[in-house]
């Protein structure tokens, strides 16, 4: 069967929309992408509450997040097909309802397994959702103004997972927990009212092209393992599990025959003739592995202050936040001038203050202010826009405006990736790390050493007993142990940054206006 066109969709393009129009068509993008990105992390805080409802373990609670995930990722490389076969205004319109309806089905969930499936939906839904608002942007914006459009979408991307567990942890506190799903029913109904108003008559051609049910099988099942072993690696000690360990040979093989199929599939689901593309490739691989190390210090950075350095969830949510300031004050300014810029070396400062914050971190010990922790997350924020704006626009320079919706659904996919790797290895390893500290300094605490000794003697006049003595020494090991560990795991982020500098300046320019095709 042949792909047929629709003949009924315009052949003349049409022209970007300006004013109101494009104001109004921004703002309802905008808060449907904050929408989505939010959701992956607006959860974490409410873990315990919604366990606690449910009448589950906190273990049990985290299924929340890791089946968002996995249905998310699944979903995010199909973007393009499901574009092309149903159009980029309708598939994107429709994500954004979707959404909406399994949010709420989530927010009156009563028990733990509808809940999970009402994330899983959620999920599914939503995976076009961020990858489609940037190509609708692009398509629907003028040429010279496009670097504003690639700011304003990034910073969506990237304050939303910063506000995510504040406004999260405040609604469950004030509200209750289904409060973090019943938000999204305005925002996701006037997100979509309006992208429809303005481009219902817009859309994008059509093409009837048959489903290629292997590679999508082959997609679900290597993804979906690959996923399931990230979320649970850790809590079952990895590889040394047999269901993690099928996990992983699953995944391996499902992906690897995933990607030769799809190389020569008639009808691919995923595009990934697009990495033949240098920019692409580059692209891609810097902004995946860029996502790693980023994401690693934004995974353990909270995880720190909360376990060894008792704050609470408020309070390092509040300590995490800062890094948005800058960014978001910078990110118009940059995408207004891009054109006058070498985006490689406006990437490669990217990376230079982003391996030297991770430094600045690396250099902290259990005795941190407040204020001394805030410091380099605010100074962090003139990376951010500087990261993820040229980027991508880099791996989408070259490309046709058909390939767009593609490009972005890959990109984002292996970004998603990236995250989900980053969560696992960077925990596992502040863990691993922890325990070899303090091994380390358990060989200083002896019985003939005089400042043990000393010190039990102290604690024994104090009122406490041997054992609770012994007690109390091991809690503080534990904690300049895990002090170690995240210094540890700063020092790999920093080191990765720098890494990836040499990387960049494989792409080639002109890198023009995204979706154009420049450079050829």
């Amino acid at each position: 069967m042949a792909a047929t066109p629709n003949d009924a969709a315009p052949d003349a393009p049409l022209k970007p929309l300006r004013g109101a129009p494009l104001a109004l068509l921004t703002v309802a993008v905008a808060f449907s992408t904050f929408m989505e990105v939010l959701d992956m992390t607006i959860v974490n805080v409410s873990v315990p509450h919604i366990a606690g409802s449910l009448g589950v373990s906190p273990s049990e609670g985290t299924w929340t997040i890791s089946s968002y995930a996995l249905a998310s990722a699944i979903m995010q490389p199909l973007t393009g097909w499901l574009a092309r076969r149903f159009g980029e205004v309708k598939t994107f319109v429709g994500s954004v309802l979707l959404f909406v309806i399994f949010s709420m089905l989530c927010g009156m969930a009563t028990s733990m397994p509808v809940l999970v499936i009402g994330r899983l939906l959620q999920g599914a839904g939503s995976g076009p959702m961020v990858a489609l608002s940037l190509t609708l942007l692009l398509a629907n914006y003028p040429k010279e103004k496009q670097g504003i459009a690639l700011a304003l979408w990034a910073m969506t991307v990237v304050v939303a997972p910063i506000f995510g567990p504040i406004l999260g942890g405040w609604l469950t506190d004030n509200f209750s927990w289904p409060w973090i799903f019943y938000i999204n029913l305005p925002v996701g109904l006037a997100a979509a009212v309006v992208t429809w108003g303005l481009l219902r008559k817009r859309e994008t051609k059509t093409v009837k092209a048959p489903i290629d049910m292997i590679g999508l099988a082959l997609l679900v099942v290597g993804v979906g393992c690959l996923q399931f072993m990230l979320d649970n690696g850790n809590d079952h000690d990895w590889f040394a599990s047999p269901m993690i360990l099928t996990l992983g040979l699953v995944a391996l093989v499902c992906i690897t025959f995933l990607i030769v199929w799809e190389l020569h599939a008639k009808h691919p689901v995923v595009d990934l003739s697009l990495f033949k593309q240098r920019n692409f490739t580059v692209g891609v691989v810097s902004l995946s592995l860029g996502m790693f190390a980023f994401f690693g210090i934004n995974v353990v950075f909270p995880l720190w202050l909360q376990i060894t350095l008792g704050y609470t969830a408020t309070w390092a949510g509040l300590a995490t936040a800062p890094v948005g300031v800058l960014a978001f004050l910078i990110a118009p300014v940059l995408g207004k001038n891009m054109h006058r810029l070498d985006l490689r070396a406006v990437v490669t400062f990217s990376f230079l203050v982003f391996a030297g914050t991770a430094y600045w971190f690396s250099t902290f010990d259990s005795s941190a202010s407040f204020a001394a922790l805030v410091a380099p997350r605010f100074v962090m924020g003139l990376a951010i826009p500087c990261f993820f704006i040229p980027l991508n626009q880099v791996y989408l320079s070259g490309l046709p405006m058909e390939q767009i919706a593609s490009a972005t659904g890959l990109a984002n996919f292996c970004r998603t990736i990236g995250s989900s790797v980053s969560t696992a290895a960077m925990v596992t390893l502040w863990q691993h790390r922890g325990d070899s500290h303090h091994a380390s300094l358990t060989e200083y605490v002896s019985p003939g050493h005089p400042a043990t000794t000393g010190f039990l003697g102290q604690l024994t006049h104090g009122g406490l007993s041997h054992t609770q003595s012994l007690g109390l020494i091991d809690q503080l090991l534990t904690r300049e142990a895990l002090t170690l560990a995240v210094n540890d795991v700063f020092w790999a982020c920093a080191i990765l940054f720098m890494l990836l500098i040499p990387v960049l300046w494989f792409a080639r320019p002109p890198f023009g206006s995204a979706g154009g095709a420049v450079g050829h």
